[in-house]
Parts: C-alpha cells; structure tokens; sequence
C-alpha cells in the first residue's frame, strides 16, 4: 500500500465514516535514527492531535532492524504528536529486506522481540505499541515462534498477514495460522489478507476467530465493503452514501490538493494506482481507458463518457 495510503488517501476513507482507525506508510528507520521533523512531515496528522481532519485516528508505522535507533525514532515520533506506534515485520519488497527492514527480521525471531522491547521501554506507557507480521519468511509455521516474540517484546496486539514473504501477494492465504496464533498468545489479533468481499469476510472470521480486521487493497478496489463488514461487526456507521468512481476521485483530489497543492502529476499517479487496484479487485472495468491520461481532466472526461452505473 506504499505510495498510496498517504494523507490524502487517510483523509479521504476518515470521510467514510466506517473505519476505527487507520495507519501510515511505513517510516523508514535505516542508518540514523529519525528526528521529529521528519514525522511531521511524513505524517501531517501529527499536527492536529494524531486524526485526520475527518477524524479518523492515525496510528503512526515505523520500520527498521536496529532496535536502538527504532526506540529512538519511536520517541521522536511520540514528541511530534503520535499517540500509538506500529511496527512494520511484514513488507516484501526486496529493496527493504535487503536493507535489514521489513519482513527480513522474520528470520530472526529473537531480534523481533528485541525491536518490540526497545521501543515499547522507549515510550510512555500510555502510548501504545502492536507489530505487523506475515506468517514467516517461507514457513507458514514461523509465525508460532515469532509472534510470541513479539509479544513478549511488549506488543499490545498483532496484525498478521495470512501470508510468507516469499509468497509476497500470490494465494492462498492461510487463515488457519491466525486461529492458532490467536490462541497460543495472550493478545488480540487482527486478520490481514484477501478480504476482498462480504463472503470473504466471512469466511475469515469463521476461520480465524478473530474480531479485528484490517482491509487494505479489498478497501480501496471496493469501498463499499469496509461499510458491510463495520455493519457486520457491530460498528456505529453512518448509512453507506451512493457514489461513483467519478465522485471518488474528486474527492481524492480535493484532499491531494489540500495536502499537496500544484502537484497534479503525483495526483494523477494516486488515482491511477487506486484505479488498477480497483481493476485487479474490484469492479472498476475501465482502468484500460484511463491508465494512458496524462492529466486529471483526461482521467474525469474519459469516465464521463460512460455512465457509471455500479456503485461503490
């Protein structure tokens, strides 16, 4: 989801009234530990006490394999406006694993533990500290030895992708791990992977037992769905709105303008990822006819030309 969760994008889904919380892109913490600044920059929500200006809560994501620099980076964060601190063990790029960040510490059970510990000792106790996993490196098995690490590390709760690095996003998932895990550690866990639909949704949490859930790619190719599945678990929603992509868009424009005014061409490079996510996933069949614009204007007047009649 890097490149595309940003402000703009948090700001736009707060809007929707169906999510508890939301969390940033990953903070890099690579040679040097990070000072406030760079948080405030990274995360603009810093500045108006850790929530969108929709109101939407940010959790603030740091990555990094050196757990003094992370627990330094971590204050720094907490001083800049953070109220709650994730920790990044699952991203598959291999630029970052090769780098000592992401999912490469899955190899490593016992450094996870002593990242977890560095910045949870780091932090007021009041601030508090999860980690997002994927189930090993290429053993779905790992996840057994690592996620206690993690909590033994001080994590207040898990956010488990069903899936192994190596994997990176190629089924299946393995929804049966979570259910394991959920019962070996003494924390709460969320699902992560594949929710695509209400039937998925479904399916997941008769597998796994869970009654947390994170949506990211299934969020963003139908937004519709992360209002079923807050209705199916309870949450106080306002009534889902009708929409079409065009709407969408411009609202997603909006809040890039507000963020980033005059750069229409990251812009355009925002829309065009959520449209092919939405292709890939979801329901939106015109990616083909958008995916060449070379402005926003293009983007708009080629969906005009076709009445959208599926909703979001």
């Amino acid at each position: 989801m890097d490149g595309i969760t940003d402000a703009p994008m948090r700001a736009l889904v707060g809007e929707w009234g169906c999510f508890s919380y939301c969390v940033t892109e990953f903070v890099r913490v690579s040679s040097e530990a990070l000072p406030a600044k760079v948080f405030r920059r990274e995360v603009p929500e810093l500045a108006t006490g850790g929530q969108t200006a929709t109101g939407l809560p940010v959790q603030v994501q740091i990555l990094g394999g050196d757990p003094e620099r992370m627990a330094i980076s971590a204050l720094a964060a907490v001083r800049a406006g953070a109220t709650s601190i994730d920790i990044n063990f699952g991203c598959p790029s291999p630029t970052v694993n090769g780098n000592d960040g992401g999912a490469s510490l899955l190899k490593s059970p016992c450094r996870i533990r002593d990242v977890v510990r560095a910045v949870r000792g780091a932090l007021p106790t009041e601030v508090s500290v999860s980690a997002k996993l994927r189930l090993g490196w290429e053993s779905i098995d790992d996840i057994f030895e690592n996620a206690p690490m993690a909590v033994e590390g001080g994590a207040s709760w898990l956010t488990l992708h069903a899936r192994t690095r190596t994997q990176r996003y190629d089924p299946p998932v393995f929804w049966p791990q979570l259910a394991r895990v959920r019962e070996l550690v003494g924390v709460p866990i969320i699902a992560n992977g594949d929710i695509f639909s209400l039937d998925d949704f479904h399916r997941c949490r008769d597998v796994t037992g869970c009654g947390h859930f994170m949506l990211g790619r299934g969020a963003l190719a139908t937004p519709g769905l992360a209002w079923q599945v807050a209705r199916d678990l309870g949450l106080p929603v306002v009534n889902q709105p009708e929409a079409t992509w065009e709407e969408r868009l411009n609202r997603l424009i909006h809040w890039c303008e507000q963020f980033h005014p005059g750069t229409e061409r990251r812009t355009l490079a925002r829309l065009k990822q959520w449209l092919n996510i939405a292709y890939r996933h979801g329901d939106f069949d015109l990616f083909q006819r958008v995916k060449r614009a070379e402005s926003l204007a293009e983007v708009l007047s080629q969906l005009d030309k076709e009445v959208v009649n599926k909703k979001l």
